[in-house]
């Protein structure tokens, strides 16, 4: 067969991208043997012998790989004083859940009933999404109203049992701020020990969790260096998608139906692409429009985060086995035992708060680490420190993601326009505030050398905008860029998950959220990819559940409206860290 030569095959269901949406929804469509499903995953095989993947404490290593990473880069960030931003996505199997920090969060309860109170997205509240949450866990620190026990994704707790990370814990008490049981439990609100993707040592990427399991099944079949370069259509109809095979050879696949599973980057750029966008910005490229779709592409939506790092009087944190010098003994015990610094991610705890008493429900997210050191590994010290990573979750910037030309292979024009907003800018200064509060309570005292970044020179709101503008990265978190509603800037059919104007494509990852979650986003996917199964193989829907949760401000519950016990205030659950504080109960 001639390089250049075109082969057809047909499949009732081809998805596009092997990460970790795709992943959930090959798992749960091909449970059918009657449906044949392709996996189209444009990166390599997470190989299993692959200790940058499945060692924990590697993470750093694929990020910025080209083997392992798309190595995205924004446009000009203008109020980041024009830098370019870069992006790390997982390009193999897996997707980012093969490279990221392997940190489970759900986000607060109250981010579903904001995606709830948009039109026609009622079925997307807290309590439709909770049981998809717990279908999919296996949380070893006990199932119960909130937790899953018997799901694929087994979440081992962080250990946090450095010494660094009980200082840190009770500085959080000592600054006014609670502690709570269980981060993605009753009450988000609060500092704890983190929930993680590994287990037994290994890193447990949704490729590892929902695909390996089932690749024995007979109707189902994935395909890795597959790059889809277009959507095919007939008319308004998707019958199939275009692909490049190990970079050459050019590859047609019928399709009953295909679901786009590139995450936040790559779904809207294959979209505009395939003639599915803005028809101003298609017409610039030359791209055939298929569907005039505005909102492709906008939308976009981050997490900017920054580190603050101390210097540690004493020698408890863990940079010494980070050194190249500790590096054979690591992987040793991680190779023969799966144990050591190797088997963690070391992102073991952290918390929720709010910066300001506006807020409804936490919008700052802290990590913890009892080491200070950047993702490239850089370090500002040669001795012993610690760190947090901070930012706001919320912020009212929005971006876009478009294409540049024709070319599948030529990376989108992107921009977040982070601290572009002045409420985004007064949440920046009271996060690196809020953070500062915290690690200089007494808790720290037998540890606090002195903050080695920003540094004690930089202490104005000004100042302190300038640091943030010259040295925070993003949280790897770009998501909302073909957002699920009903209004016209909306992309996908929140009651399908169907590409709005065209038959048979439908959309399934980050890019359909409304609004960025509050944590990182690797939860919220897969819970939105275990919903959507149903909904596309037309299973019953589970039903909501009938649990409270917390929400600080008045203790009122909250009900759906006219429900008759609006107005009945309940206790929080026995055990709840946060008893007897304002809580409120809903549905």
């Amino acid at each position: 067969m001639s390089p250049l030569s075109r082969r057809v095959d047909s499949y009732d269901v081809v998805i596009v991208g092997g990460g970790s949406a795709g992943c959930a929804l090959a798992n749960r469509i091909s449970a059918d043997p009657g449906t044949s499903v392709l996996v189209l995953e444009a990166g390599r095989s997470d190989f299993r012998i692959d200790p940058f993947i499945h060692m924990p404490a590697a993470l750093p290593i694929p990020i910025g790989n080209r083997f392992y990473d798309w190595r995205y880069e924004t446009d000009p960030e203008p109020h980041l004083n024009n830098r370019r931003v870069f992006h790390a996505r997982g390009k193999v199997l897996g997707g980012s859940s093969s490279i990221n920090g392997m940190i489970f969060q759900r986000g607060n309860p109250l981010d579903y009933e904001r995606w709830a109170a948009e039109p026609g997205m009622k079925e997307w509240g807290y309590l439709h999404c909770l049981p998809y949450f717990k279908r999919m866990e296996n949380c070893l620190a006990g199932p119960d109203d909130w937790r899953g026990g018997d799901g694929p994704l087994v979440l081992e707790r962080g250990r946090a049992d450095n010494p660094l990370f009980g200082a840190f814990f009770a500085a959080a008490q000592e600054a006014g701020y609670p502690l709570t049981d269980d981060v993605n439990g009753y009450r988000q609100e609060g500092f704890a020990k983190f929930d993680r993707n590994v287990h037994r040592g290994r890193r447990l990427s949704a490729a590892r969790a929902y695909l390996h399991p089932v690749l024995s099944r007979r109707n189902l079949q994935v395909e890795t260096l597959a790059l889809v370069t277009g959507v095919r259509f007939q008319g308004n109809r998707a019958v199939g998608v275009d692909y490049l095979r190990a970079g050459r050879l050019r590859r047609t696949v019928k399709a009953g139906e295909v679901i786009l599973c590139g995450g936040a980057i790559n779904t809207p750029q294959l979209l505009q692409l395939s003639g599915i966008g803005d028809q101003a910005l298609l017409q610039q490229h030359g791209v055939p429009v298929v569907h005039h779709l505005p909102g492709v592409g906008e939308n976009a939506q981050d997490h900017l985060e920054v580190y603050i790092q101390y210097a540690s009087k004493q020698p408890v944190s863990i940079a010494p086995g980070l050194s190249w010098r500790a590096r054979p003994g690591i992987a040793y015990q991680w190779l023969v035992h799966r144990r050591g610094l190797g088997a963690t991610n070391h992102f073991e705890g952290g918390g929720f708060c709010r910066g300001n008493d506006d807020v409804d429900y936490p919008n700052l997210m802290f990590h913890f680490l009892p080491v200070a050191i950047r993702y490239d590994g850089s370090a500002p010290t040669e001795g012993h420190g610690y760190q947090v990573h901070i930012g706001p979750m919320y912020a009212d910037t929005r971006g876009w993601v478009r294409i540049r030309s024709r070319d599948p292979k030529r990376h989108p024009s992107m921009r977040f326009n982070y601290l572009s907003t002045p409420n985004d800018r007064r949440e920046w200064v009271e996060a690196v505030r809020v953070a500062r509060h915290i690690l200089n309570q007494p808790a720290f005292a037998p540890y606090n050398d002195g903050e080695l970044s920003p540094g004690r020179e930089v202490e104005t709101d000004e100042q302190i905008l300038d640091w943030v503008r010259a040295d925070a990265e993003t949280a790897l978190h770009p998501s909302c860029t073909a957002k699920m509603g009903v209004d016209e800037m909306s992309v996908v059919d929140p009651a399908s998950m169907k590409v709005y104007g065209v038959e048979g494509l439908r959309v399934v990852d980050a890019s359909v959220f409304p609004f960025v979650t509050n944590g990182n986003i690797y939860a919220p996917v897969m819970m939105v990819a275990e919903k959507a199964a149903d909904l596309i193989t037309g299973n019953t829907p589970l039903p909501p559940a009938d649990v409270p949760f917390y929400r600080y401000r008045d203790g009122t519950p909250l009900y759906p409206p006219g429900d008759s016990r609006n107005s009945v205030a309940t206790d929080a659950p026995a055990g709840s860290a946060g008893a007897g504080e304002n809580q409120e109960v809903t549905r």
